[in-house]
């Protein structure tokens, strides 16, 4: 959407419909369940039935029963990690030359643009690497279930809830309103703490 919107802003009513938005979220949902369905429909018709009885932590390695289905999950990962990378890096490229070019000139118009691409990639490539996050998880998982818990919650909330509140969050600090009475509130905060 940004991409369209920055580089090809007369099209961008046409390409960034509701229509489309929905077609291309469903695309994107039945492209992304068909590894789950897979480990699931593998899961449900090679498990015992002693393996429903038993108690074990909650996580995706417990429906991986044969090594090839780790395998497919960590090609399809990679390819998912790929394909987000190439789309990423040239859309942001297209970006930054064409707010570039509309800048010309005036160098702070400029930089002030590039730092907004800038943090919206920084936000993107925390999002690519939640993709990784399974593979150590995995890995502690089989050695200390304290660690895969604590660096479970740690991934969720460095690569999972940090990107969707970053930009919010600097944009709101940019706002004086919000910036000040984010300050009254602290000042107020510690202000208690000490009395």
């Amino acid at each position: 959407e940004r991409y369209v919107a920055i580089c090809m802003p007369l099209r961008h009513a046409e390409l960034c419909s509701t229509r489309s938005t929905m077609h291309c979220i469903l695309i994107i949902h039945g492209f992304s369940s068909v590894p789950c369905i897979v480990v699931l429909s593998t899961f449900f018709a090679s498990a015992s039935f002693s393996l429903y009885k038993q108690y074990s932590s909650c996580s995706v390695e417990i429906f991986m029963l044969h090594r090839w289905q780790d395998h497919v999950r960590s090609a399809v990962q990679q390819f998912y990690f790929l394909i987000m990378v190439i789309i990423i890096v040239f859309a942001y490229v297209k970006i930054m030359k064409v707010a570039k070019a509309a800048s010309g000139e005036d160098k702070k118009s400029s930089w002030k643009g590039l730092r907004t691409v800038i943090l919206h990639g920084f936000q993107l490539l925390l999002c690519l690497i939640q993709l990784w996050t399974p593979f150590i998880e995995s890995t502690l998982l089989r050695f200390d279930l304290m660690l895969f818990a604590h660096v479970r919650l740690s991934n969720f909330i460095l690569f999972g809830l940090t990107p969707k509140c970053l930009s919010p969050l600097i944009y709101g600090l940019r706002d004086e309103t919000f910036f000040h009475a984010l300050k009254n509130y602290e000042f107020f905060g510690l202000y208690k703490r000490n009395v």
